[in-house]
């Protein structure tokens, strides 16, 4: 089904890579910077930048069936952002809200005026038989989806394949209402620290080969001219094994600069069933301060 039908109509679905069922609360229209070339084992160092493919493409806030979270293997929340004082540093998540490009839509029908298992079905839908589909936006969804954009949206998006495992990833920069200085930022023995959220989705495209992630390298370049560079084991605590049954793995993390821009890359470390190792590259995303100077409004959902 094309893109117009599900642009702003709050439409069921299952996911085509992680099975779960949802519906659409509103879309996003995102730039896709696809790095992947057909030269799929070349160091990112030897590819032309002028090579990357940037296109336009539709992606898809939504909300997840509850029942089924238990049995995806992404994390199911998706959406993170910061405390109301400046005092406050804690993370807070949502749970089960999921961003869904238009290709992974597998649209489905319910005869059920709750086909959706989620303690926000009903605060942000309301049942309506002679709509198609048959739920409408509330107002609450509206003036929530207004109060939250600057921590919701959705812009880049960067992709690359190596070795047939592809690797997706959506950078936010993280907002706070309440904040005087730039959405996202913090102050920290007397310096600002910036924040920002990233998603990033391991696929791997080859059902005849099993690889297991082990380690993940990053570099982290900030305006300032810091180089910063992590090592560690897997991701998020976990080695993902990417199969033929299961074969994506989805995860959020954090990560925080002293200036207000900067970029990241790396690579995966993954062993295949034969005890070889292949590196895979992660692809270049940029982290963008958002210059917003309104305050934001208490929120609630």
């Amino acid at each position: 089904m094309d893109e117009g039908f599900y642009q702003n109509k709050s439409a069921l679905f299952l996911h085509r890579v992680f099975g779960y069922r949802g519906i659409i609360l509103f879309s996003w229209l995102a730039r896709v910077f696809d790095r992947y070339d057909g030269r799929s084992n070349v160091p990112s160092s030897q590819l032309d930048v002028h090579e990357i493919r940037t296109q336009p493409a539709m992606y898809y806030q939504v909300l997840i069936d509850s029942r089924d979270m238990p049995f995806i293997r992404a994390q199911t929340e998706a959406v993170t952002f910061l405390g109301n004082q400046e005092q406050d540093r804690n993370l807070y998540a949502i749970q089960g809200l999921d961003y869904v490009a238009h290709d992974d839509l597998i649209p489905y029908t319910s005869t059920e005026r709750t086909p959706i298992e989620h303690e926000l079905f009903h605060k942000f839908l309301i049942y309506d038989s002679e709509a198609t589909p048959n739920f409408l936006p509330r107002e609450h969804l509206k003036s929530w989806q207004e109060r939250h954009h600057h921590w919701l949206e959705l812009s880049d998006v960067s992709k690359d394949v190596t070795h047939q495992i592809r690797v997706t990833v959506i950078p936010f920069y993280m907002y706070s209402p309440f904040q005087t200085f730039p959405l996202g930022a913090r102050t920290v023995q007397g310096s600002k620290v910036y924040w920002w959220r990233y998603s990033i989705r391991i696929e791997n495209l080859n059902p005849d080969e099993v690889v297991t992630l082990r380690e993940r390298h990053w570099r982290i370049f900030s305006l300032s001219g810091t180089l910063e560079t992590v090592r560690g084991k897997g991701v998020v605590g976990e080695e993902p094994r990417l199969s033929r049954e299961y074969p994506a793995f989805q995860y959020s993390s954090h990560v925080s600069l002293s200036a207000r821009s900067g970029h990241m890359w790396g690579t995966f470390k993954m062993e295949r069933d034969d005890g070889t190792f292949i590196e895979v590259r992660i692809p270049p995303f940029n982290l963008e301060c958002k210059s917003d100077s309104m305050l934001g409004e208490k929120s609630s959902l």
